[in-house]
């Protein structure tokens, strides 16, 4: 073991036993013979635990505990004491020493502790490390594009993370709702409590109210053992129900009740629950055409609508595919221990004239083939599958300028007639010229004059 132990005690020959005996055992180890000296070694070097005896002159125990504690939060303590002055010991316990010892002490109880006491203190480590790694993950870093529509997601997390709020997170499957979930739930004061995601549409109409609110033993058949819900797991932290339509409205009820009160009764329970949550749900689906069809409650809606958080789809935002591009090529470049830095600019042209239907996730997918079949420094056109490649309305510029220009203004064009619909008048209008115009345009150049597939976006 790699644990250094400071030792501080008055009595010499305490001192040097317990620095053989702990040195025996693996550890590190120096010594001090009252306060003062302890606080001047702390000083100079680090140390992970102090074992101090409480009687000392100059600077006692508590006072050395009073006084490493301000400056080494981290540091743990151990305190020596005689049986008389147990009293003082607990007051030490209280002030932040993780244990005690009565004298004379029995080396292989003092061992038994430390090695107890080194094996917490690694796992609180890692535990601190993996919190601050997870943070890191699913806080903003996760979230690529420095398009408007984004900056404005950015901003809305920014301001509503702090606070206690519900917020409602809406977007189609593929836009990063429950990224969006984690940034706020690890950008706000509930950032060292847990973070419970769950899907609504997930679990059969008949298990979620136990998935949400626990049972009691014997509440229904299979019932065989109490179960604790979810929102007494998640208590202190946040609570993301996705999919908040899919929530079958008998359940409703119980939910904004929980959310009113604070406290809920689990399947089968007699007394209340209390909990301290905060909930943020997401959909894909119109909550307000759910309302008017009588499939979700108007005042549950405004319960969890206390900010709205709407997400862009990627064709909203494609200012931001090269960014995402570049984020994907790294994290799967890093994944399958190959050399690929980026994507020929041709590449960034198909992928940003695509009509992206499974958002963000489909072009991670699209990256992750490439970058299998990929041999070279930069992804190719090459790389790119079939769907992408004859899906695209560009197919790269040729060198004829005349040709070039031909081209640009096909798929200018098309854009600009599935941007409406492929109503051709609305399309006409943004395009400054006259409706015969475009209808002559669109047959010069072979452009559709309606869409190809019935579920055109």
């Amino acid at each position: 073991m790699n644990a250094n132990i400071l030792i501080v005690d008055d009595e010499k020959a305490i001192r040097d036993s317990l620095k053989i005996v702990l040195e025996d055992e693996g550890f590190k180890t120096d010594t001090a013979c009252d306060g003062e000296e302890a606080l001047q070694k702390l000083d100079e070097n680090e140390f992970d635990l102090v074992i101090s005896d409480i009687k000392m002159p100059n600077l006692d125990g508590m006072q050395l505990l009073d006084e490493a504690s301000k400056k080494y939060p981290q540091l743990f303590f151990i305190i020596m004491t005689a049986y008389a002055e147990v009293k003082t010991a607990i007051d030490a316990l209280h002030k932040g020493a993780y244990d005690y010892l009565i004298k004379p002490v029995e080396f292989d109880d003092i061992i038994a502790r430390v090695k107890r006491l080194m094996d917490y203190r690694k796992l609180e480590l890692e535990v601190k490390s993996l919190r601050s790694r997870i943070s890191s993950d699913a806080g903003f870093t996760n979230l690529i594009g420095k398009s408007n529509s984004m900056k404005h997601v950015y901003n809305l997390i920014t301001q509503v993370a702090p606070t206690n709020s519900n917020v409602l997170i809406l977007g189609k499957s593929g836009t990063g709702k429950e990224l969006v979930a984690k940034a706020i739930h690890y950008n706000s004061k509930r950032k060292d409590k847990m973070f419970l995601p769950i899907n609504c549409g997930a679990i059969s109409e008949n298990l979620i109210e136990s998935e949400l609110f626990g049972h009691k033993k014997g509440s229904f058949t299979g019932a065989q053992d109490d179960k604790v819900g979810l929102f007494k797991v998640a208590d202190g932290g946040t609570l993301f129900l996705d999919e908040i339509g899919d929530l079958p409205l008998s359940l409703q009820v119980k939910l904004l009740r929980a959310i009113e009160d604070k406290e809920f009764f689990q399947v089968g329970g007699t007394k209340p629950v209390t909990t301290d949550v905060r909930l943020i749900a997401a959909t894909h689906q119109n909550l307000l055409e759910k309302i008017k069809s009588g499939e979700f409650r108007e005042d549950l809606y405004y319960r969890l609508n206390v900010v709205e958080v709407k997400l862009p789809t990627l064709n909203e935002r494609k200012d931001d595919i090269p960014l995402l591009v570049s984020h994907f090529i790294e994290k799967y470049s890093n994944e399958m221990g190959k050399k690929v830095i980026g994507a020929e600019n041709d590449v960034i042209k198909i992928l940003s004239s695509y009509e992206w239907r499974g958002g963000v996730r489909e072009l991670e997918n699209v990256i992750e083939r490439a970058i299998i079949f990929c041999n070279s420094e930069y992804i190719t056109p090459d790389e790119l599958s079939e769907n992408i490649k004859g899906s695209s309305i560009f197919h790269g510029y040729p060198d004829s300028l005349k040709d070039a220009v031909r081209n640009f203004e096909k798929e200018h064009i098309l854009k600009t007639i599935k941007k409406f619909e492929y109503n051709k008048e609305e399309a006409s209008k943004a395009l400054e010229i006259g409706l015969s115009s475009l209808y002559r345009k669109m047959d010069e150049l072979d452009i559709p004059t309606k869409s190809l597939s019935s579920d055109e976006d």
